[in-house]
Protein backbone atom coordinates (compact mmCIF):
# COMPACT_ATOMS: atom_id res chain seq x y z
CA UNK A 1 0.00 0.00 0.00
CA UNK A 2 0.94 3.45 -0.75
CA UNK A 3 1.52 5.35 2.39
CA UNK A 4 1.34 9.05 0.18
CA UNK A 5 -2.48 8.73 0.51
CA UNK A 6 -4.33 8.46 4.07
CA UNK A 7 -7.83 6.91 3.26
CA UNK A 8 -10.70 7.69 5.93
CA UNK A 9 -13.72 5.27 5.73
CA UNK A 10 -15.37 7.04 8.75
CA UNK A 11 -14.81 10.72 9.48
CA UNK A 12 -16.49 11.68 13.17
CA UNK A 13 -20.74 11.38 12.62
CA UNK A 14 -20.95 9.42 9.00
CA UNK A 15 -21.63 6.27 8.91
CA UNK A 16 -19.00 3.96 7.34
CA UNK A 17 -19.01 2.19 3.97
CA UNK A 18 -17.24 -0.52 2.94
CA UNK A 19 -18.23 0.58 -1.00
CA UNK A 20 -15.72 3.53 -0.86
CA UNK A 21 -14.19 5.84 1.29
CA UNK A 22 -15.40 9.23 2.37
CA UNK A 23 -12.14 11.26 2.44
CA UNK A 24 -8.78 10.21 0.62
CA UNK A 25 -6.19 12.95 0.82
CA UNK A 26 -2.16 12.96 0.03
CA UNK A 27 0.36 14.56 -1.86
CA UNK A 28 2.34 14.27 -5.32
CA UNK A 29 1.61 14.87 -8.48
CA UNK A 30 -2.39 15.17 -10.09
CA UNK A 31 -3.33 12.87 -12.72
CA UNK A 32 -6.87 13.04 -14.45
CA UNK A 33 -8.28 10.30 -16.23
CA UNK A 34 -10.99 10.85 -18.78
CA UNK A 35 -14.11 8.86 -18.62
CA UNK A 36 -13.22 5.54 -19.79
CA UNK A 37 -15.94 3.61 -21.85
CA UNK A 38 -16.23 -0.20 -22.89
CA UNK A 39 -14.26 0.22 -26.17
CA UNK A 40 -11.30 -1.86 -27.26
CA UNK A 41 -7.83 -0.51 -28.70
CA UNK A 42 -9.53 -0.46 -31.99
CA UNK A 43 -12.62 1.84 -30.65
CA UNK A 44 -15.56 -1.38 -31.04
CA UNK A 45 -17.63 -1.72 -27.89
CA UNK A 46 -17.02 -4.84 -26.00
CA UNK A 47 -19.91 -6.49 -24.44
CA UNK A 48 -22.62 -4.91 -25.73
CA UNK A 49 -25.55 -4.81 -22.94
CA UNK A 50 -23.35 -6.87 -20.57
CA UNK A 51 -22.52 -4.78 -17.82
CA UNK A 52 -20.19 -7.52 -16.13
CA UNK A 53 -18.54 -7.76 -19.14
CA UNK A 54 -18.31 -3.46 -20.12
CA UNK A 55 -17.16 -2.71 -16.18
CA UNK A 56 -14.42 -5.33 -16.79
CA UNK A 57 -13.38 -3.22 -19.92
CA UNK A 58 -13.50 -0.09 -17.99
CA UNK A 59 -11.64 -1.32 -15.43
CA UNK A 60 -8.76 -2.59 -18.08
CA UNK A 61 -8.76 0.63 -19.90
CA UNK A 62 -8.74 2.67 -16.21
CA UNK A 63 -5.71 0.17 -15.85
CA UNK A 64 -4.28 1.02 -18.96
CA UNK A 65 -4.43 4.86 -18.48
CA UNK A 66 -2.58 4.92 -15.19
CA UNK A 67 0.20 2.97 -16.51
CA UNK A 68 0.85 5.90 -18.92
CA UNK A 69 0.90 8.44 -16.13
CA UNK A 70 3.18 6.31 -14.50
CA UNK A 71 0.66 5.55 -11.94
CA UNK A 72 -1.61 2.36 -10.41
CA UNK A 73 -4.65 2.18 -8.86
CA UNK A 74 -3.38 2.32 -5.68
CA UNK A 75 -2.49 5.83 -6.65
CA UNK A 76 -6.07 6.80 -7.31
CA UNK A 77 -8.13 8.94 -4.78
CA UNK A 78 -11.66 9.46 -6.26
CA UNK A 79 -13.81 7.60 -9.17
CA UNK A 80 -17.05 9.03 -10.64
CA UNK A 81 -18.91 6.30 -12.15
CA UNK A 82 -22.10 7.20 -14.54
CA UNK A 83 -24.47 4.11 -15.45
CA UNK A 84 -27.35 4.42 -17.58
CA UNK A 85 -29.11 2.07 -14.44
CA UNK A 86 -28.22 2.04 -11.04
CA UNK A 87 -28.66 -1.88 -10.94
CA UNK A 88 -25.33 -2.46 -13.50
CA UNK A 89 -23.47 -0.97 -10.06
CA UNK A 90 -22.90 -4.55 -8.26
CA UNK A 91 -20.64 -5.21 -12.07
CA UNK A 92 -18.75 -2.06 -11.68
CA UNK A 93 -18.39 -3.02 -8.17
CA UNK A 94 -17.10 -6.58 -8.79
CA UNK A 95 -14.88 -5.38 -11.42
CA UNK A 96 -13.44 -2.68 -9.17
CA UNK A 97 -12.72 -4.91 -6.29
CA UNK A 98 -10.73 -7.28 -9.01
CA UNK A 99 -9.04 -4.14 -10.24
CA UNK A 100 -8.02 -2.90 -6.59
CA UNK A 101 -7.41 -6.03 -4.80
CA UNK A 102 -7.33 -5.59 -1.24
CA UNK A 103 -5.40 -1.74 -1.38
CA UNK A 104 -8.19 0.90 0.65
CA UNK A 105 -11.15 1.94 -1.72
CA UNK A 106 -10.97 5.62 -2.53
CA UNK A 107 -13.31 8.08 -2.76
CA UNK A 108 -16.10 7.76 -5.30
CA UNK A 109 -19.52 8.66 -6.51
CA UNK A 110 -22.31 7.18 -8.84
CA UNK A 111 -24.55 9.32 -11.38
CA UNK A 112 -27.41 7.84 -13.37
CA UNK A 113 -27.72 8.92 -16.92
CA UNK A 114 -30.11 8.92 -19.77
CA UNK A 115 -27.15 8.21 -21.93
CA UNK A 116 -23.88 7.88 -22.83
CA UNK A 117 -22.07 8.75 -26.04
CA UNK A 118 -23.21 5.87 -27.79
CA UNK A 119 -26.26 3.94 -26.94
CA UNK A 120 -24.59 0.78 -26.55
CA UNK A 121 -22.40 1.93 -23.71
CA UNK A 122 -24.06 1.04 -20.29
CA UNK A 123 -21.15 2.67 -18.27
CA UNK A 124 -18.72 5.55 -17.74
CA UNK A 125 -15.62 5.60 -15.20
CA UNK A 126 -13.21 9.01 -14.22
CA UNK A 127 -10.48 8.38 -12.04
CA UNK A 128 -8.47 10.90 -10.22
CA UNK A 129 -5.24 9.79 -8.97
CA UNK A 130 -1.88 11.62 -6.49
CA UNK A 131 1.06 9.96 -7.90
CA UNK A 132 4.33 10.02 -4.97
CA UNK A 133 6.83 13.10 -6.57
CA UNK A 134 9.32 10.73 -6.30
CA UNK A 135 8.56 7.93 -8.28
CA UNK A 136 10.06 7.85 -12.03
CA UNK A 137 7.66 7.96 -14.55
CA UNK A 138 7.06 6.45 -17.59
Amino acid sequence: MSTHLTHVSAPEGIAPSPQYSHVVWGTGRFVAVSGQVALDHEGAVVGAGDPVAQARQVFGNLGRCLTAAGAGFEDVVKLTYFVTDMAHLPAVREARDTAFGTLPLPASSAVQVTSLVRPELLLEIEAFALIPEDRETV
